[in-house]
């Protein structure tokens, strides 16, 4: 077809009123050929990258089938400067975003690993000394043991360890005393020998 030879004298103005008019993609196809070249300088000028800069000059003509019939223009190729210049901006902040997100990514997992190889530590830690506090206690005598149990353990007060086992009130605390003494000593004694 001759289209582009019997437009070709059409000025950008005349070029999108009758696009607008007839929504024939053949006057975008010669507002294409005209500046398709800017929109690739202008894209390589912003996204260093000759393959996503093509891809840019694609995606932009394409948006302007839709665009041209929303928007007056009227200097066609100053607002196709705008246009090319916000996408490829659009096009750096999105790639940005992702990056941003997959550092971040990374981070969390990188966190994560560490927090749980930190806490598996700190667990087998405990555990470690749990055990070893199991010892420690299986060492005192049985009123130290008993005393010691219901104060740190099971948190009851002297009166109530009066009460359920029987001991005096001064036994119990001498009790408790005595075995925490004792336990501080087995703990050590146990660390030193690990």
């Amino acid at each position: 077809m001759l289209y582009p030879e019997r437009y070709k004298d059409f000025t950008d103005k005349e070029l999108i009123a009758e696009y607008k008019k007839s929504t024939d993609k053949i006057y975008v196809g010669i507002l294409y050929k005209r500046y398709s070249h800017l929109v690739m300088g202008l894209s390589m000028k912003y996204l260093k990258d000759e393959d996503n800069a093509k891809d840019a000059v694609i995606n932009i003509f394409t948006k302007l089938f839709d665009d041209l019939l929303k928007h007056n223009v009227e200097y066609f190729k100053s607002w196709l400067y705008t246009f090319t210049k916000n996408h490829c901006l659009m096009k750096l902040r999105s790639e940005q975003s992702k990056l941003r997100k997959n550092l971040d990514y990374e981070y969390d997992v990188k966190l994560f690993v560490e927090k749980s190889e930190e806490m598996h530590q700190n667990a087998n830690k405990r555990e470690q000394e749990y055990v070893a506090l199991e010892r420690a206690m299986a060492g005192l005598n049985e009123e130290q043991r008993i005393c010691v149990e219901l104060f740190y353990m099971k948190d009851k007060s002297y009166n109530e360890i009066v009460e359920i086992t029987g001991y005096s009130l001064n036994n119990v605390k001498s009790y408790i005393q005595n075995g925490k003494r004792n336990l501080k000593i087995k703990l050590e004694t146990q660390g030193g020998q690990e």
